[in-house]
């Protein structure tokens, strides 16, 4: 009997050591799997790592330019791409009817973003000129981006001032447009009015085209030089840039101080020698209820990706932030204000 006791005693305690060695075995198993389970789950609730910058929320934003023919939408086409490329906001591009549609677009929700003249921007804020009696003032601006030249272009060589455009066909853009405005202000620092040309109202595309075709003498095109349509032109035929002397440009700066002095290049199309001309700023404006996140984006999209914007299109090389902030028509949008601050240059919002 007490061997049997002995026995059984011994068993015992040998099911306890082992049950025992069981548990202490699978309890850190349990434990492992618990933490790998736990892991898996945080990696898999944890954001994508991505390149890009900016502020976070961006949104999809619609960015009226103006003709495909003209600098608006090629330019513009690059730097939307650059900020869906580098920003959580996306930019799509599309083509418009220049600065007052993109402004009348834009008041009417079919757009978010736009290119437009500084002068015809500071028109529809003030209610004046082609929006006189139609005053649009729920936009912001973004930044103004570069010069946008007025462009007389003509393929005859004995064309050399603008005096020399009396009683001749001339296009002055479409009816309405920022381009009208400029060309009747440009022949009336000259002492001419539209009464004494023969206008036409037409694109750049279809004025290069009349040109072309020998149905008007001389086109208004204002827009950054080089312009799509008048280099193709160039490309077929020679082409002429009429001047403006200093006298002149004095008497309309003095008029309408948002034009300033401008050269073209000799460079730009072939011609014979530099122009002198004057400009107006190419703007980015926003509607007002655009969000900070995605204005901060659009200027973030550019401004930091210089190097590749130039590389793209001649006009990057023209971008300057000092430039960019020194619109004082029209306040500026909260988001730009804020990305301008940090780079410790204050500008004026509503």
């Amino acid at each position: 009997m007490k061997k049997f006791l002995s026995l059984s005693l011994a068993m015992l305690m040998m099911a306890s050591v082992l049950a025992g060695c069981g548990g202490s075995g699978s309890a850190p198993a349990a434990s492992s799997a618990s933490s790998a389970a736990a892991s898996s789950a945080s990696s898999a609730a944890a954001p994508v790592a991505t390149n890009k910058g900016g502020m976070e929320g961006g949104t999809s934003l619609n960015f009226t330019t103006g003709g495909d023919q003209g600098t608006y939408y090629g330019f513009g086409g690059v730097l939307a791409g650059k900020v869906g490329e580098s920003t959580s906001t996306t930019v799509t591009a599309i083509t418009s009817g220049g600065s007052q549609a993109n402004i009348e677009a834009m008041e009417a929700g079919d757009a978010q973003l736009g290119f437009v003249q500084s002068d015809v921007m500071a028109y529809a804020y003030n209610g004046t000129n082609l929006f006189d009696g139609s005053k649009i003032d729920t936009f912001s601006t973004v930044a103004d981006l570069y010069m946008e030249q007025v462009q007389i272009v003509t393929l005859d060589a004995n064309i050399k001032s603008v005096a020399d455009l009396k009683g001749k066909n001339v296009s002055i853009g479409a009816a309405g447009s920022g381009v009208y405005y400029n060309a009747i202000d440009v022949l009336g620092a000259y002492g001419l009015t539209e009464n004494d040309i023969k206008p036409t109202f037409q694109s750049f595309g279809d004025s290069t085209e009349a040109l072309q075709d020998g149905k008007i003498d001389a086109a208004f095109v204002v827009a950054g030089a080089p312009t799509t349509a008048v280099t193709s032109l160039a490309a077929t035929k020679p082409v002429y840039l009429v001047s403006l002397d200093d006298e002149h440009i004095d008497a309309l700066i003095a008029e309408s101080p948002y034009y300033s002095k401008n050269i073209i290049s000799k460079d730009a199309y072939g011609t014979p020698e530099d122009v002198t001309t004057v400009a107006v700023g190419a703007v980015v404006i926003a509607r007002d209820d655009v969000s900070e996140a995605d204005v901060y984006n659009f200027l973030y999209g550019i401004f930091e990706n210089l190097d590749a914007i130039t590389a793209a299109h001649a006009k990057g090389a023209e971008l300057n932030l000092e430039f960019a902030a020194s619109v004082t028509a029209v306040p500026y949008h909260p988001g730009a204000a804020k990305y301008f601050a940090e780079k410790g240059i204050t500008v004026p919002t509503k």
